[in-house]
């Protein structure tokens, strides 16, 4: 049984259950405390990682303390760890508590819609938490999910059902020996010998404090009590009926009675407790029994048929255990004998027990609905923003694949650029949430270490998207692709490059020696984060602040002063040097970079005269990322195309104008020729 992980265990509880008095000690089969007003029940508080440890965001487990009344209502919930980003280092805590006390007083029985409104009956709508839709899902389901499993171990009401019902007119008077022989009551034997085999050893060498050993063997009987024709013939009229009194509905009565060898009782049993001895399990789970006490305070008083047994004794199941009288049961016997006070052996033997079908009627349940994975919701819900960035995507790669028929258009090509662009900030960036971040790498690398888990990455389809696009498109162009085309934030820098250019503002001059050395910058923020994320991940997150994509785009500068400052000092300065940020600092397009050394193609244009003797294209590159021998640095470069548009346009390329003058100078020279031979003559 787990710690509690909070801090201070009874005032969090109290803190859900105001009026209580009391709090009991945590069930170790259900996992959960009892909360009492005195000596009335009031609910029970329990942790949600003990029924539904599910990753949030950030691939940790969200664990929450979750107070259940007896009514079925949820009486709060209290986070007790999480690690989503978003609410750690962007919006703050309060969000996500305002979200999860919208669940008092409701009723799990209720259906939950997240993020919408309406006042249909047996629905409660919770409004939602923009920016973090994908964590509150998350929260949504592991409270929904771990107080429906609490329920139906504590509430009658949300007990499962029986698939089978006992047929109450079913019952004929039987003798004992024919209970046994027609299967109604069954029997686990156990001798002398089957012990020793059991447990290697002689019987001889333990020591017995209340076994019979005059006799050979010891029998077990186990009967199902609820069925008339078992429970009538084992108690009598007036027994059975006593019996039906006391059960509640669903729940179920079984009597377990031995002879010979032992008792299946150990000597130091409580009435009302499980014995150590026995235990009942189907379908590979336990079935709790408990002592009735049945006898307490009535004499044992059972029919004329049924033979004195000491040790009768009946015992309760309840229905939250969802067991089924109609099924295959196993009864296990568990012996610890001992040699002396250091040496103990154990010896276990196991009998099968299946009731005949003509005690029973088919109950037809109703088919509980399939609980769809949480992604598989998120995907759901977000089809249309998919389905758009989907579009997106497609355009984006047909015109590169198809760019030496429209680059030729120099004129067009700004206007489809800059369309593209605003596509990337306000749908992909501002709206759809769609800015990737080095923290995606440190989740990654950590799942590679700790156990990879893609449902993980699945719960955001516009991250796994871009993601999966980006990830590919990096071993075929590199990671300009991306930072030129999908990136928010430098979408963001080039209309403030634009604004400069529009405002004639002067650009900052560094030199290529400087600027070599300036880009090794943001490898260094990378090592220093991936080094920082492996020792802790908080602390990681807390120093990939250092991207202002949080501030600038995921909550468009709402939030503290000292983040807005910093995000607004970056974009100021992209208007005295292009891009600086994605230039000098960007820990996210240095790891791109890494990945995008093994690019396939290099498959931007060039010409001979690129670099010797023209330096028009490595002028004009907004990003230095043209060498002045011609080449393209494609660990810098953006892929903005428009150094292709310059190679593409006879206006603009030097090469190109020479080679047009050529051209026609070549007919003139030809011409005057043809004039000056008939002179000549």
């Amino acid at each position: 049984m787990r710690a509690y992980a909070g801090n201070d265990l009874e005032a969090d509880i109290y803190a859900l259950f105001p009026s209580a008095t009391r709090l009991g000690e945590k069930d170790p089969k259900t996992e959960v405390w009892p909360v009492y007003q005195l000596h009335e029940l009031l609910g029970y508080a329990f942790e949600s990682i003990e029924f539904a440890p599910l990753k949030g965001f950030s691939g940790e487990p969200i664990n929450l303390l979750i107070g259940l009344n007896t009514q079925g209502e949820l009486s709060g919930v209290k986070v007790i760890h999480h690690h989503e980003p978003i609410f750690l280092h962007g919006l703050g805590p309060r969000p996500l508590l305002d979200f999860i006390d919208q669940y008092k007083n409701h009723r799990i029985s209720e259906r939950f819609i997240v993020g919408k409104h309406g006042t249909d009956a047996g629905s409660a709508y919770l409004d939602g938490v923009t920016k973090a839709t994908v964590s509150v899902v998350v929260v949504n389901d592991i409270i929904l999910s771990s107080a429906r499993q609490v329920a139906r171990q504590t509430l009658q009401e949300f007990a499962q059902q029986s698939p089978v019902a006992v047929k109450s007119s079913y019952f004929k008077p039987m003798q004992w020996q024919e209970l046994l022989s027609n299967g109604l009551i069954q029997t686990l034997q156990v001798s002398q010998r089957d012990l020793e085999q059991s447990l290697g050893s002689e019987l001889s060498e333990f020591a017995f404090e209340d076994w019979q050993l005059e006799h050979d063997h010891a029998t077990l009987y186990i009967a199902y009590l609820n069925a008339p024709i078992i429970g009538k013939n084992i108690l009598g009229e007036a027994g059975y009926q006593r019996l039906k009194t006391k059960l509640a509905d669903g729940e179920h009565a079984v009597a377990m009675m031995s002879e010979g060898l032992f008792s299946y009782l150990e000597s130091d049993f409580q009435p009302a407790t499980s014995p150590k001895r026995v235990a009942l399990n189907q379908s590979n789970l336990s079935i709790a029994i408990r002592d009735m006490n049945f006898f307490s305070y009535n004499p044992l008083q059972l029919s004329p048929n049924t033979p004195d047994f000491e040790d009768f004794r009946i015992f309760r199941i309840s229905p939250q255990t969802g067991f089924n009288p109609g099924g295959d049961m196993e009864i296990q016997l568990k012996l610890n004998l001992k040699k002396n006070h250091l040496v103990e052996k154990e010896a276990i033997f196991t009998e099968h027990y299946q009731l005949p079908e003509t005690l029973f009627d088919k109950v037809e349940t109703p088919v509980r609905p399939t609980i769809k994975p949480t992604w598989v919701t998120v995907w759901e819900n977000r089809s249309l923003d998919t389905l758009i960035l989907l579009v997106g995507l497609l355009v984006l790669t047909i015109g590169f694949s198809l760019q030496k028929r429209w680059l030729g258009y120099s004129r067009h090509f700004p206007w489809i650029r800059w369309t593209f662009l605003f596509f990337t900030l306000a749908f992909i960036g501002i709206y759809a949430q769609g800015q990737l971040s080095v923290v995606n790498i440190f989740t990654v690398l950590l799942a590679l270490r700790d156990g990879f888990d893609i449902t993980v990455f699945l719960l955001d389809p516009i991250i796994f998207i871009l993601w999966i696009f980006t990830f590919v498109s990096l071993f075929i162009f590199g990671r300009g692709l991306f930072c030129g085309w999908l990136c928010p934030f430098g979408a963001m820098q080039e209309f403030v490059a634009k604004i400069a250019e529009v405002l004639k503002i002067r650009q900052w001059t560094i030199s290529d020696s400087t600027h070599r050395k300036l880009t090794k910058i943001k490898y260094l923020i990378l090592g220093v984060l991936v080094i920082t994320s492996l020792v802790s991940l908080r602390a990681a997150e807390q120093a990939a602040e250092v991207e202002p994509f949080k501030t600038a785009v995921t909550l468009t500068f709402i939030r503290e002063w000292p983040f807005v400052i910093y995000a607004l000092l970056i974009l100021g300065t992209g208007l005295f040097i292009n891009k600086f940020y994605c230039r000098y600092v960007c820990p996210l397009g240095a790891g791109l970079a890494v990945l995008g050394k093994f690019h396939h193609l290099e498959w931007l244009t060039r010409r001979t005269e690129c670099g010797s003797p023209c330096q028009l294209c490595r002028k004009k590159c907004g990003v230095d990322a043209i060498r002045r021998d011609g080449s393209i640095d494609y660990d810098e470069c953006v892929q903005c195309l428009e150094c292709v548009v310059i190679l593409e346009d006879p206006f603009q390329c030097a090469p190109k104008i020479l080679e047009t003058k050529r051209q026609q100078k070549t007919p003139l020279a030809h011409a005057v020729k043809l004039i000056q031979v008939p002179s000549a003559k």
